[in-house]
Formats: C-alpha cells, structure tokens, sequence
C-alpha cells in the first residue's frame, strides 16, 4: 500500500511538472537501452548506473534506484531540479522511468567518468593528464555550475553533495555536476533554508550542516563543500616532501594554509613554471576563503567564479579557517574581493 501511495505522489509530481520533465520511459524501455542491464558502469547507495544508448543512437548512463530508497523524495528531486537545468557544467536529464518500485533516470554519459577517479588515483600518468592548467579549468567550470544552480534558475537549487565523486568529466574533461539526490529547492529570497536532517557527504559538509545548527544553512553550504573539493583536487599533487617531517596525520588543509601565511612553497607536485604555481596558490587561497567556518565570512559562488577569473596577486588571504572553529568570535568582515553579492 506504501509503495502505491509513493507512486501516487510520484505520479502527480510528475504530471505537475510536464513541461519541465524529459522523456518518460518505460522499465521494458530501460531495459532495451542498457541491454539487458549489460555493462556496469558503477553503484552506490542509491543503485547502480549502467551504460546504454538511447532509441537515436545517443550514448547514455542509467542510473537505476534501489527499492531502498523508499519514499521516491530522491527520484522527485532528481528530476524536479535537474530537468530544468540547461548548463554547461551540469549534466543534461535525458529521461526517466517511473514504474512502482523501479525508477531509473536517464543522463547523458561522460566517457571519462568522475573526477574522483583522476584525483585518487595512484597512477602518476593521470597526473600528467591534468596540467594545472586543466586542473584550473576544470574548478573554474564546477564553480560556474554551481554559481548557475544558486543564481541562474528561477529558484535556487542547493545541492549538497558536491564532492569529487559527482562530478562528471566528458570527453575534453569538462566537469559536469551530477547527483541532484539530496539538492533542495528554494526561493532566492531566503538566505536560509529549513532542514530536518543532515545532507552530504562527511569530509565536504559545512560545519553548520554537521553540527545540526540547521538554523544557518543556506547556499554559503555548497561553498563549504566546493572549497574542500579545491583542497583535495590539490592535495592530490602533494609531494611526500610535504608531509616528511610531520606526520602524516598533518591535516592537509591546514598544513597548506601554514606554507601559504610563511610564504613557503606549497610542495606539489608538476610545478614547472611560474604560472603553475601562480595556479597552485590562486586555487588554494580561493579554496580558503570557501572553508571558512561561519558562512558569513565565505564568498558567493559569484564571487568565487570572479576570484578564480582574475589574477592571484589580487586575492587577498584569508583569515584562518581553523582558528574560527575554536573560537567564538564571528569575523563578519568581508575582504573586498570577495564580497557575497
């Protein structure tokens, strides 16, 4: 009876909003474009995704939900919020299958997959994929996508989960924005949204998500996490010079604000020019800003694009993230750089 009830609400979600969802499929449907369910291309709480192709040739991945996820909340928001998304650096919804106990969506695949994949990788050869140049693209397109998800929609879309495995590089290794589960919708008016129960992934939330202070929460939260997706992109080319000498339970956010306040070298890896390093410092110092504790102090994604556009010796360095965690003083000054227009 539950599960009727879900589909219900599915049902109606889905007919409420005909003229921003894509096409609709069948199961029968889904299981012709994946082949039987042929190829795997990956799982995770939510189910797993597989590699299929469209009736028009078009190549697709297939994210097919688990009976688990109960209530269809994930599938409702999934295709509420990215079915009227057109951008760039957000993956494209191409359908979807509603049928009692088995929903699927439909994206457009990114042949070269996540950009975990890349920065986790022990495989020095992926490194040298990635320039920093690349590197530096590829943070200022995710910037982009979700400065566009916060100001670019009719209202605004928090997503909530930005980290390294949701986003979706294609063939030229543009990053896409994937995995809208847990995004919410609100109206750009309120600066601060309700919520009942912690979302995302420990390591990328926002300490006032963590701690359950949801009275705080608000879009200043993705930057938290786009912030740390920075650090660890980074932090992927440290050298072990970096950490020889400390142990290596040194938390690396913090180890690379000391180098950048003593004016050291950051110790990564693949720095052959000037501009390299000039790169290095520019991402990490805008990452910074985004960690910082109380949201107030944090940049808009607006800003955060425009500190990315511009040159490093303008940036101004940030105050430090970890002392604020201590302390209760709220710094509720903004540099002039990064002011959360």
């Amino acid at each position: 009876i539950e599960e009727k009830e879900n589909q219900i609400k599915v049902e109606k979600f889905l007919n409420d909003h005909k003229s921003h969802v894509p096409t609709r499929y069948s199961y029968a449907d889904i299981k012709k474009i994946t082949n039987g369910f042929k190829k795997k291309l990956g799982e995770g709480g939510f189910g797993s995704v597989f590699r299929g192709k469209l009736p028009n040739g078009v190549p697709v991945a297939v994210k097919v939900l688990s009976d688990s996820k109960g209530n269809g909340d994930d599938f409702v928001n999934e295709v509420g919020t990215i079915g009227r998304i057109h951008h760039v650096n957000v993956v494209r919804l191409l359908g979807f299958s509603a049928e009692a106990g088995k929903r699927a969506v439909i994206y457009e695949l990114m042949p070269n997959r996540s950009l975990e994949k890349f920065i986790s990788s022990k495989d020095q050869s992926n490194n040298a994929l990635f320039d920093w140049e690349k590197l530096d693209n590829i943070v200022k397109g995710i910037a982009k996508g979700i400065e566009y998800l916060h100001q670019g929609c009719e209202q605004r879309i928090l997503h909530f989960d930005i980290k390294p495995h949701n986003i979706l590089l294609d063939h030229d290794f543009n990053p896409k924005i994937s995995d809208f589960g847990v995004a919410k919708l609100c109206s750009k008016e309120d600066s601060i949204i309700s919520m009942t129960a912690a979302r995302g992934t420990v390591g990328y939330i926002a300490p006032e998500v963590f701690n359950g202070n949801f009275g705080s929460v608000s879009h200043k939260s993705d930057v938290y996490s786009f912030g740390m997706l920075v650090l660890e992109i980074v932090g992927a080319r440290k050298e072990a010079a970096l950490t020889s000498g400390i142990t290596n339970e040194a938390y690396f956010p913090e180890l690379i604000y000391k180098c950048l306040i003593q004016g050291e070298a950051l110790g990564l890896e693949l720095i052959n020019t000037d501009e390299d390093a000039e790169i290095a410092k520019k991402l990490v110092i805008v990452a910074l800003w985004c960690i910082q504790w109380y949201p107030v102090n944090r940049p808009s994604m607006k800003a955060v694009v425009r500190m990315l556009e511009g040159a490093s010796e303008n940036l101004i360095m940030p105050p430090n993230p970890f002392a604020s965690a201590t302390s209760t003083q709220s710094q509720t000054e903004q540099p002039k750089t990064t002011e959360s227009s």
